[in-house]
């Protein structure tokens, strides 16, 4: 078949090629092609074709050296910390000239935790491993995020990442799909025998940093979270897997964004979506949620005001049989918004897509839109919860209730779905406009209230299967009104499938 198609081939194109006015138009499409797609992926692109402008790749450094030339050694034995700590000193000096390039060659590094420096590449080379130490006294405390006021899982101090950076600028984490390994098996263990007596560590924390991409590597079993970007701003996250096991690796989520907003943007009324931070074409199977995006926790969160905007989640094969693929909260309280997730497969997964929060909270949701969402094997498609009552200390409001509006799903499919929609809003944090459009799932069960709602407000356009709930308006494919619900208050959520 493939031979007679190359021949049907061969016949066309001389013929269409013997017209002169043909290859002329040819020609000239495919000049105009060029032309755009070099405006688009090189100085940014025509507003008119793209409203994003694209990010500048990071320039190559004008020096390079290799973690042996600080005395590194490869042997999974030697702790490597001093090395390390001995080549982002020579990398911090050379910052007014761009910075170094580290190379990690092929080899087991094991190390204590070591920080990072500005203007800084760190490159793993294809079979270099990171191996963090399983030690916990070899890790260094540090204060508790002022956003949260609490350790996450006991208060006071907490353990700092294996690999840390903060108050940075022009950071880089890349290579030939090298591996950075947290040993975590040791952690999880003692956490549930609760031995630890402070939160455990993320495996890569970066805060109060800029310009920042991470990039074709592979990060594993990590003790606590895996990537934690706290508080910064122009973060690329791309080409990148996350591993933990899908069973007893207790809260090792993929990626956290936490507390990410260009305030300097915002301020002039930088209205589009500024990609302040973007995490595309990633594998990420954990043992809890893959992505989380946080902005802190009840009044701590209130009180350091930072909300996380304007990030885009795309192209991503997501897995977590234990929480969920990708969530929001539930530590918001800082606010979240401008986000958009699309292009997202999970699969083998307790819950697909999920947002959560509490009274308590404060902040908001909203200006949420998912699109292009493909469930296989879920259990609960589209979640939000608003009864997630778990609190750092009782010193917060019962009456800081947060706010879920504007949230827009749309081209949603997939198959053996027990539970495709789940919309749990209460009489004191109702859900407001909230959209449904071109939803078809394939179900587990044929059972009534696949479609569950309590306290929403949206409207669904055009028909989707399952049926949607009668709380929301009903619109054809036209966006004309077919019927407005009076039952938003209604409550059909049925916990026992």
């Amino acid at each position: 078949m493939f031979h007679q198609q190359k021949v049907e081939f061969k016949r066309w194109v001389p013929a269409i090629l013997s017209n002169h006015k043909t290859l002329f138009m040819v020609l000239w499409m495919v000049g105009f092609a060029s032309v755009f797609v070099w405006q688009r992926n090189i100085v940014g692109g025509l507003l008119v074709f793209r409203r994003v402008l694209v990010r500048p790749m990071p320039t190559l450094r004008p020096v390079a050296f290799n973690l042996t030339d600080f005395g590194g050694v490869g042997d999974g034995v030697t702790d490597n910390a001093a090395a390390f700590d001995r080549a982002v000193s020579a990398i911090a000096k050379l910052g007014k000239r761009g910075g170094a390039q580290l190379n990690v060659p092929p080899g087991l590094w094991l190390t204590s935790p070591f920080n990072l420096t500005s203007h800084m590449t760190l490159f793993l080379s294809e079979d270099a491993v990171i191996l963090g130490i399983d030690d916990e006294k070899k890790w260094p405390l540090m204060p508790p995020l002022p956003s949260y006021g609490y350790g996450r899982e006991h208060p006071g101090p907490r353990y700092g990442s294996l690999i840390h950076g903060q108050n940075l600028k022009d950071i880089v984490i890349t290579g030939n799909n090298g591996t950075i390994d947290g040993q975590g098996q040791t952690w999880w263990t003692k956490y549930r025998q609760r031995k630890l007596n402070h939160t455990r560590g993320p495996l890569v924390q970066i805060m109060w940093s800029s310009d920042i991409v991470i990039a074709n590597i592979t990060l594993r079993n990590s003790p606590f979270w895996t990537l934690h970007p706290y508080d910064c701003k122009n973060v690329t996250i791309q080409n990148v897997t996350i591993l933990a096991p899908v069973h007893d690796a207790p809260n090792t989520d993929g990626i956290d964004p936490d507390d990410h907003l260009d305030n300097w943007k915002l301020s002039r009324g930088w209205k589009d979506s500024c990609e302040d931070m973007v995490i595309e074409d990633c594998y990420i199977s954990v043992g809890d949620d893959a992505i989380a995006i946080k902005s802190g926790w009840d009044q701590y969160g209130i009180n350091y005001g930072r909300p996380s905007a304007n990030i885009v989640i795309r192209n991503l094969i997501v897995r977590s049989e234990v929480s969920a693929g990708i969530s929001i909260g539930s530590e918001m309280s800082g606010g979240v918004s401008n986000v958009t997730i699309e292009n997202i497969l999970v699969w083998s997964s307790r819950r697909a897509v999920r947002i959560k929060t509490a009274p308590g909270r404060g902040g908001y949701v909203r200006d949420i839109a998912y699109r292009n969402l493909t469930f296989e094997t879920v259990r609960v498609g589209v979640v939000i919860k608003t009864d997630y009552n778990e609190h750092p200390d009782d010193g917060y409001d019962p009456n800081a209730v947060p706010s879920i509006e504007n949230i827009s799903i749309t081209s949603v499919h997939g198959q053996d779905v027990r539970v495709p929609v789940r919309i749990h809003g209460s009489e004191v944090i109702p859900i407001r406009n909230i959209t449904f459009q071109d939803m078809s799932v394939g179900l587990q069960y044929k059972k009534k209230h696949v479609f569950q709602c309590a306290f929403v407000q949206g409207r669904v356009i055009g028909t989707i299967f399952p049926a949607p709930c009668e709380n929301l308006d009903l619109y054809d494919e036209k966006g004309r009104l077919v019927r407005q619900s009076t039952l938003q208050n209604v409550t059909d959520i049925d916990y026992d499938f």
